[in-house]
């Protein structure tokens, strides 16, 4: 099963296309692409929503997951934050739509949960569990790569 896991945002949307093999318990996880879709600052909220769009598009295309791992959004202290996480976050679930794919959404504190075992964990217990399942695999640099993956991964144990 190919699996696209996609930690939102509006500056950095973290994704990781990972294969999931459940009959090979060693090696049952293969990251087949990893990385971030980044948009420019200075650009207009519009113009980063179509950057997400267009950049998602393409690694739908390129890539053919057969689902989505896609986080919730949970709780943000600043309100203007979570406008456009939700937009990007929209524009995210509009796109994996347009191409069909099924889309399961995850809760922050289930997908701590389901990677470290702790529901309250904090991002470097993530990355460190995502490193650890992944040692001998290309590591993501970026949080919201990480995140992505631990998406990924939080899916594989929701079947």
């Amino acid at each position: 099963m190919r699996i696209l896991g996609i930690d939102p945002g509006m500056a950095i949307v973290g994704y990781c296309v990972l294969d999931y093999f459940p009959d090979n318990p060693d090696e049952a996880y293969k990251i087949v692409n990893c990385g971030s879709i980044q948009t420019c600052k200075n650009s207009k909220n519009p113009k980063r929503l179509l950057e997400i769009h267009n950049d998602l598009a393409y690694i739908l295309e390129e890539f053919k997951p057969e689902v989505a791992a896609v986080e919730q959004l949970f709780y943000f202290k600043n309100a203007k934050t979570i406008m456009c996480v939700s937009e990007a976050r929209g524009v995210i679930l509009m796109t994996l739509e347009k191409y069909n794919i099924p889309i399961f959404e995850y809760t922050p504190l289930v997908i701590k949960q389901t990677v470290t075992g702790y529901g309250r964990a904090c991002k470097d217990d993530v990355r460190d569990m995502v490193k650890i399942l992944f040692a001998d695999q290309v590591f993501p640099k970026l949080d919201d790569t990480s995140d992505a993956v631990a998406i990924a991964v939080c899916h594989t144990n929701m079947k």
